[in-house]
C-alpha cells in the first residue's frame, strides 16, 4: 500500500541549521547545509527535542571514533514535514501517519531481508544506517539529532509518540529505554527474581522500573555516584549498594539475603570491568548475567571459564535492540512514565545554538541527560 507525498515540495524548507561534530576536542560549529530532496521510503522531520545520550558524549571525549564530520545526537523526536510516495503511511504499531505527527524513529536502518534481519536481529542488518554516526556531505546532512530537520532513511522503524507523553521523556525511548527492553527480553523471566544492576545511569534507572514494574521480587543497585544510588531508590530499587566501599564484603551481603545463595539476574549498565566482576560474583548457580554498558575499549574482564561451567552461568550481552524492543519501550513508558520520577531525568534544557555550553555541562555536572529545544513546542 502507497500514499501520496503528504507534502508540496515548494512548501518545505530548502536548508537548514546542524551542529556539525569535526572531532574530539574541538569545538562544535553551526553551519547551514541544502536539505536533500527525499528519496524512496523516506520521510523528512522538523527537530523538536533530543537529548544527550552518553555514547555522545563518549564521541565527544574521544572514547569512541565516529566518521567526522558528523551531525551527532540519535535520541530524537520530530514532526513529519513530508513522506515519500513509497512509504507504506504506517508506523510500527500499523498507526496511519500525518503530517504534524510527532514521532520517534529506531536509532538504525537496515535491509530487512538481510540474514540477521530475519532471525530479529535488524540492527546488524545489512547495509546498516544509524543515525547520529554518519558522515556528513553536501549531499546528506540531516541525519542526526542536534540539527534543524533529520531524513528518515528508507526502513526505519518509526512510532508515533502520544500527545499525553512530555517530549523530553519521549526522546529517551529510541535508544536507552528501547535498549533496556532489550535487556530484559534477553534475560528471560523477571517476575519473582532477584536483580542486580550495576551502573545508575539513565540505562540503570530505567532498568531498575522495568524490572520493578515486572514483578522482581529484589532489586539491588549498585554505583560509585551516591547520588544516582539514592534517586534509583525512587524508581524502585530494593537496596542501594556503593561500591566505592569494601566489594568483596558487599559480595558477602548480598549473598547471604539470597536464598539460592545469589541474585538470579545481573544487568551491567555501566561498561566497568570492575562492576561486571562484582556482578559475577554475585551471581547465584544458574543465574544469567547481561552486558549492556561496555561499548568502548576497557581492560579485560577476569572470569575464570571453569566457575563459568561449574556454576551454570549464562553469560548474554545486548547493543541497540531490535523492533519488538521499540515497540514495548513505547508501551511502557506510555503506561509508566507518571509513576517513576522519569519526568525529572532531564535536568536541564538548551537551544540548539548552545549544543557546546549543553555538552559541557553535561560533563561538568554529569545528569542523566540535558535536553537540546530546537524548536517552541
Amino acid at each position: 500500500m502507497t500514499i501520496p507525498e503528504l507534502a508540496v515540495s515548494n512548501n518545505l524548507p530548502n536548508n537548514g541549521k546542524l551542529v556539525l561534530f569535526k572531532g574530539a576536542g574541538l569545538e562544535f560549529e553551526i553551519c547551514e547545509y541544502p536539505i536533500s530532496p527525499l528519496q524512496s521510503g523516506e520521510i523528512l522531520i522538523k527537530n523538536k527535542y533530543s537529548t544527550i545520550c552518553g555514547s555522545d558524549l563518549h564521541t565527544y571525549c574521544g572514547k569512541r571514533i565516529e566518521p567526522c564530520p558528523t551531525v551527532l545526537g540519535h535520541e530524537i523526536v520530530g514532526e513529519i514535514l513530508a513522506i515519500d510516495a513509497s512509504h507504506s503511511g504506517y508506523d510500527l504499531n500499523d498507526n496511519k501517519l500525518e503530517l504534524g505527527d510527532l514521532v520517534t524513529w529506531s536509532v538504525f536502518a537496515s535491509d530487512p531481508s538481510s540474514a540477521n534481519a530475519l532471525v530479529e536481529i535488524p540492527q546488524k542488518g545489512d547495509n546498516l544506517f544509524k543515525y547520529g554516526h554518519s558522515i556528513v556531505t553536501q549531499e546528506n546532512a540531516f541525519h542526526g539529532g542536534f540539527a534543524e530537520y533529520c531524513i528518515l532513511k528508507k526502513h526505519t522503524a518509526v512510532l508515533k509518540v502520544p500527545t499525553s507523553m512530555p517530549i523530553d521523556i519521549a526522546a529517551t525511548l529510541n535508544c536507552s529505554v528501547s535498549t533496556v527492553a532489550g535487556a530484559l527480553r534477553v534475560a528471560g523471566e523477571i517476575k519473582g527474581k532477584s536483580i542486580l544492576i550495576t551502573g545508575m545511569g539513565h540505562l540503570g534507572i530505567t532498568c531498575v522500573a522495568m524490572c520493578h514494574t515486572a514483578g522482581a521480587s529484589w532489586i539491588g543497585s549498585a554505583d560509585t555516584d551516591l547520588n544516582r544510588l539514592t534517586i534509583s531508590k525512587e524508581f524502585g530499587s530494593s537496596e542501594l549498594f556503593d561500591m566505592n566501599g569494601d566489594m568483596e564484603n558487599m559480595v558477602g551481603q548480598i549473598k547471604s539475603k539470597m536464598p539460592r545463595k545469589g541474585v538470579d539476574i545481573v544487568f551491567d549498565m555501566s561498561g566497568s570491568p570492575d562492576a561486571i566482576e562484582f556482578g559475577m560474583d554475585c551471581l547465584a548457580v544458574g543465574g544469567t548475567v547481561v552486558w549492556i554498558g561496555a561499548v568502548f575499549k576497557s581492560r579485560p574482564i577476569n572470569i575464570q571459564p571453569e566457575r563459568i561451567i561449574r556454576n551454570l552461568t549464562t553469560i548474554k550481552g545486548l547493543h541497540n535492540y531490535n523492533f519488538a524492543d521499540f515497540k514495548y519501550a513505547l508501551d511502557f513508558m506510555s503506561k509508566n512514565w507518571d509513576k517513576y520520577p522519569f519526568a525529572s531525568v532531564v535536568e536541564k534544557e538548551f537551544s540548539l545554538e548552545k549544543t557546546q555550553e549543553a555538552f559541557e555541562y553535561a560533563l561538568s555536572s554529569k545528569p542523566f541527560r540535558v535536553g537540546i529545544c530546537h524548536h517552541p513546542i
